[in-house]
Parts: structure tokens; sequence; C-alpha cells
């Protein structure tokens, strides 16, 4: 029942109340006034009663509106939580597995360097195990351009023996005698002066290995291989 609702019930019910008394008092005479009264005040006190009923609805009702207000709070700071907690979750699962692709990328790369370098060392090992030295070949009274080729070709690495060829075409035309008559340049390599190539024998004047080896030296030692001897005598007509 509505506020509006008690009041008028409280107010009909005054209204026949008072009725009724009022013919009571006119029969009772001098008794009218009292019960007029009192019917009056009843009225009135319920009119007041009927008013509580609807101010506690209305404070349950806000109350129940802020406990629901509370709940809704609650809920959406519990879902933003977790929804914070996820991507957190993903975030730091993201991260993982970047840094784990990079971890592999990097030894994978590690690994290829490695493998290169170890195939280039075995390589050049297995270049100078195959290399023969002057100390290989037995002396003769002579050798022919083909010999003393023979002999570079088995001393000199594979990838540098054109050059180191091309170097020797130019200077002596692979001959181990060679003189420069105004220098006095000697041999395949036209050392300057020739008694250079005793550091790598004594027979420098009549063994085309000894001057071989020395030559191959040289050309190490000064511009790192015989293909880099060629390049700066072809820039500059000597090396």
């Amino acid at each position: 029942m509505s506020r509006i609702s008690v009041r008028g019930f409280a107010v009909a019910s005054a209204t026949a109340v008072t009725s009724v008394g009022a013919v009571v008092g006119v029969a009772a005479g001098a008794e009218k006034d009292d019960s007029t009264d009192n019917v009056e005040a009843t009225a009135a006190d319920a009119t007041l009663l009927a008013d509580v009923p609807a101010g506690a609805t209305a404070q349950v009702q806000t109350a129940s509106l802020t406990e629901q207000a509370d709940a809704q709070a609650d809920a959406a700071h519990t879902d933003a939580r977790k929804a914070a907690e996820e991507a957190a979750r993903k975030s730091a699962a993201q991260a993982a597995e970047e840094k784990k692709e990079a971890a592999e990328r990097k030894a994978a790369e590690e690994a290829a360097a490695k493998a290169e370098r170890e195939a280039a060392e075995a390589a050049a090992a297995e270049a100078e195990s195959t290399s023969a030295d002057a100390g290989d070949f037995a002396p003769q009274s002579s050798y022919s351009v083909a010999e003393v080729q023979a002999m570079a070709q088995q001393m000199v690495p594979a990838d540098q023996y054109q050059c180191f060829s091309n170097i020797v075409d130019h200077e002596s035309g692979w001959d181990y005698t060679a003189t420069n008559p105004s220098s006095g340049a000697y041999g395949l390599m036209q050392a300057l002066p020739g008694s250079k190539m005793a550091s790598a024998g004594a027979d420098w004047q009549t063994n085309p290995a000894t001057q071989i080896e020395w030559g191959l030296n040289y050309m190490n030692d000064r511009y790192g291989s015989p293909c880099g001897g060629w390049e700066f005598w072809q820039a500059n007509g000597w090396y």
C-alpha cells in the first residue's frame, strides 16, 4: 500500500469514527465535546502513523541502491584487475618468446660463424700439410721452365698460384738464373740484391725451389699473399 493510500485510509477511518462519535455525543449530552476531541486526536494520530511506513520504505530503497552501486563498483574493479593481470601475463609471455627467439638466432649465427672459421682453418691446415717446401726436392744441375713451374705449383697454394705465376712471368720469365744487368737483381723474383734469398737457403743461386720459397714468404709478409703482391704490381709495375 502506498503512502497516499495509507493516508487516505486513515483519514476515511477518522471521518467515520468522528461521525459515529458525533451521534453518540448527541445522545449522551454533556459528553459530546470530549468524545469528539478524542476521535479527532485518534484520527490525527492515525494520519501521523501512516507516514512512518513510507519513510522507512524510502530508507530501505536508498540503502538497497547504495548496496547495488557498491556491488557494481566492486565487480568493475575486479574485472579491471583481472584484465590488467591478463594483459601483463600476455606481455610477459611475448617478451619471453622474443628473448628466446633472439637467443636462438644468436646461437645459430655463432654456430655458423664457428663452422665457417673451422672450415677455413681446416682448409688452411690441409693446404699447408700438402704444400711442399724447398727441402722436398732433390737438387739438380739444371731445371727447365716446366720443372720450375711444377715446383711452384706444389709449393704455392692453389688459389694463389696464378698471381704468383703472373709476377714471375713479368720479372724473369721463369728463368731462375735471370740477372738484371743494370741493378743486379737476380733469379725468379729478381730479388735485389739476390743475396737476400740466402735467408731461404744457401743454394739460392742454383736452386729454383729455394727462390720460390723465399719469394712466397716475401709476398706473404709484404702484401698478405701473392695475389696481394700481384695487385700492387699491376698498380705500380713492381712489387
